[in-house]
């Protein structure tokens, strides 16, 4: 969006266009959020972004995927009728997520991310000994 800079009676100098925001705009990736039994498993559809164009980090218990599209065509563009639009989407994380052993893949346009769950909360076996 562009604001027009309105000219002061003392400088009399014309109106200029500045820029007041950015005109970047994100969709939300749709995702599948699987849970087995070593964590969550979550897939994340973004098509068009390049592992150098993705980013996904974990920053106080929330969790972001952000990625930039790139158009793969060469050339210069004589008309068109779609535009590709940039995803971000977060999630909250509890402690029960081992934020520190989360892996991420993309591959194919799909970005699958493995959050593990913390050790004190996996489901575990108990011996049990005769007396």
């Amino acid at each position: 969006m562009a604001e027009k800079t309105v000219a002061t009676p003392e400088t009399r100098q014309p109106a200029t266009t500045e820029n007041t925001r950015n005109n970047e705009r994100y969709i939300a990736p749709p995702v599948d959020i699987y849970e087995t039994e070593e964590g969550l498993v979550v897939v994340a559809d973004v098509p068009g972004v390049s592992q150098e164009a993705l980013d996904v980090g974990v920053d106080n218990h929330i969790l972001t995927i952000r990625g930039h599209v790139r158009h793969a065509m060469v050339g210069e563009r004589l008309h068109r009728e779609y535009e590709l639009v940039n995803f971000f989407r977060q999630f909250a994380l509890n402690e029960r997520v081992d934020q520190q052993h989360i892996t991420a893949e993309l591959k194919g346009g799909v970005l699958t991310l493995h959050l593990p769950k913390a050790e004190e909360v996996k489901p575990r076996r108990v011996a049990v000994r005769s007396a």
